[in-house]
């Protein structure tokens, strides 16, 4: 469904930020005349000034392509929220990176968690924002990522210490957020991701899908075929946490692309 910038790319002397555009654009439209789905590709717009930014999002909406991308942390707050206004007023999707936050909240005896971040991002504007995995490489606690996640997306969240939520949080009208997971994922994670992150949520599998043996494309059948197993085994009833591994091996059988996957994916661990 999406591709997208990495976060450290914004207009460098060897990928200028308006010609990074034109071509992806081009490459979203192509493939999606060749599928007949929606597609995307997260263009980032962050730069050193808000009018910069808003520049490149302007350009972006010229192009008909439907999200823009921006690193919030180092943007900062206010550069972030009017990046969000126009892109709430002009029909853009903001992807939000969370790149540079682990300098705030890794270390627990300064600094402060990932939860009142993402609570700020929520107030301040976006709709997907980076929240950890539970697996792969940017592992969290599951029952505090979890609580996160919540608060993200939820519109009343009651207090429940143990997920680190503190006190009752009631949103009223503000808008969600949803969730991505995204940091060494792959096939493998699939069933887990699916039964912990639900519907409403974003999954981006980079290494995942390029470190496929037989290319780019294949990958990412690969990856489609595996979430589309899990979500009709979990619609189906099956335990996804008991029989994931189960369920991906049934879909291997019809998926030459997945099989290769899941040769590749068996032993990796982070």
């Amino acid at each position: 469904d999406f591709t997208k910038d990495d976060e450290n790319v914004n207009s460098q002397p060897f990928m200028r930020w308006r010609d990074r555009f034109l071509f992806c654009a081009e490459a979203i439209y192509k493939a999606q005349a060749e599928t007949g789905e929606i597609k995307g590709h997260y263009l980032n717009a962050t730069a050193g000034t808000c009018e910069e930014m808003v520049k490149r999002a302007v350009f972006a909406r010229e192009l008909g392509v439907p999200i823009v991308m921006h690193d919030y942390i180092t943007g900062g707050f206010t550069a972030n929220t009017s990046l969000a206004h126009y892109c709430r007023d002009n029909g853009l999707l903001l992807h939000i990176h969370r790149a540079m936050h682990a300098v705030i909240d890794r270390q627990k005896n300064h600094g402060m968690h990932f939860r009142v971040l993402a609570k700020a991002l929520r107030m301040s504007g976006g709709d997907h924002i980076h929240a950890g995995t539970v697996v792969g490489k940017l592992e969290g606690e599951r029952e505090m990522t979890l609580g996160f996640v919540d608060l993200l997306r939820d519109d009343f969240i009651e207090k429940d210490r143990s997920r680190g939520i503190f006190f009752t949080q009631d949103w009223v009208s503000m808008p969600g957020v949803i969730p991505v997971a995204s940091g060494g994922i792959h096939v493998w994670h699939m069933p887990a991701l699916t039964e912990i992150f639900g519907d409403d949520s974003v999954l981006q599998f980079g290494g995942g899908t390029l470190g496929h043996p037989w290319g780019n494309a294949p990958g990412a059948v690969a990856n489609r075929v595996a979430l589309e197993a899990c979500v009709r085994a979990r619609n189906e009833g099956r335990d996804l946490a008991r029989e994931g591994n189960e369920i991906i091996r049934e879909a291997c059988k019809w998926s030459p692309e997945l099989a290769a996957a899941c040769e590749v994916w068996k032993e990796i661990k982070f």
